[in-house]
């Protein structure tokens, strides 16, 4: 089995995995600091594309964590970075919030509501979901069928805590109910937001951890980019769940708090 290093590097998905919704994990905040005690790196990798990284720094102050820009990746900066490489200079049509318009919008991309004008759909989490929206989506999709067609995550449900709500793939699946189309998807379980993180900090794949709880995003997306992956039970994904998978991770804990004496061991 891969081993987790202390002074490695710490990829953690945030909503089921630090916190729940509005409340933090009793343990994080010990967490975070023994990894930077340890030498080691950590970074928060998110699917939820509803918030910009300056909305995170903010909510997880308002949780008592204390964070950077340095510390995210997110989908909506992947998203970001495919743009830039596939589709430089195109008008955005944003099926999304105006958190991830304004993080496109600061990555040089136009966005319009005039639908002769887009060149890209973009799907994401949007909060802010209207009717208008899913009308805009679908006649871009019927009327120009080669028009390219990007979603932010993949995701079905974001957690709360009562429960869930709908993510951007659940809308996606509606989507495709009308037009018969799927979006490429950008962020986890892809392999490029790791790949993103690794190659911003230079850590190499196996000593880097991918830690979330879901498979078939976070698990997943380690798995593709070759790194180690730790399942938490803390959240989404269920025994019965991770015994039907075929994607298997490294290591399965009932909480991240189990990665402190591991890291302590190694340090």
């Amino acid at each position: 089995m891969k081993e987790i290093k202390g002074n490695g590097l710490f990829l953690f998905d945030m909503d089921g995995t630090l916190y729940l919704g509005n409340r933090l994990y009793d343990f994080t905040n010990e967490l975070l600091a023994t990894i930077r005690a340890c030498g080691g790196k950590y970074m928060f990798m998110t699917n939820n594309s509803s918030k910009s990284v300056a909305d995170y720094i903010k909510k997880l102050s308002n949780l008592g964590v204390d964070s950077c820009y340095e510390d995210f990746i997110t989908s909506s900066q992947a998203t970001a970075y495919y743009l830039k490489k596939h589709h430089l200079g195109a008008t955005l049509y944003v099926c999304g919030t105006e958190s991830l318009k304004k993080e496109l919008r600061s990555q040089g991309f136009a966005i319009s509501d005039c639908l002769d004008e887009i060149d890209v759909i973009v799907m994401g989490f949007d909060t802010e979901l209207t009717f208008k929206k899913l009308e805009d989506v679908s006649k871009l999709l019927l009327t120009r069928p080669d028009i390219p067609y990007i979603a932010t995550n993949p995701d079905y449900v974001c957690p709360t805590e009562f429960g869930s709500v709908p993510d951007c793939g659940s809308v996606c699946d509606m989507l495709c109910n009308v037009s018969g189309r799927r979006p490429v998807v950008i962020g986890k379980p892809e392999a490029l937001m790791p790949q993103l993180a690794m190659e911003h900090t230079g850590y190499s794949a196996d000593n880097t951890l991918v830690v979330g709880d879901r498979i078939y995003t976070d698990i997943k997306s380690g798995i593709k980019a070759g790194t180690i992956t730790a399942l938490v039970l803390s959240g989404e994904t269920t025994r019965e769940i991770l015994d039907a998978s075929q994607d298997k991770p490294d290591y399965v804990f009932e909480s991240a708090k189990e990665l402190i004496s591991i890291i302590k061991k190694d340090c």
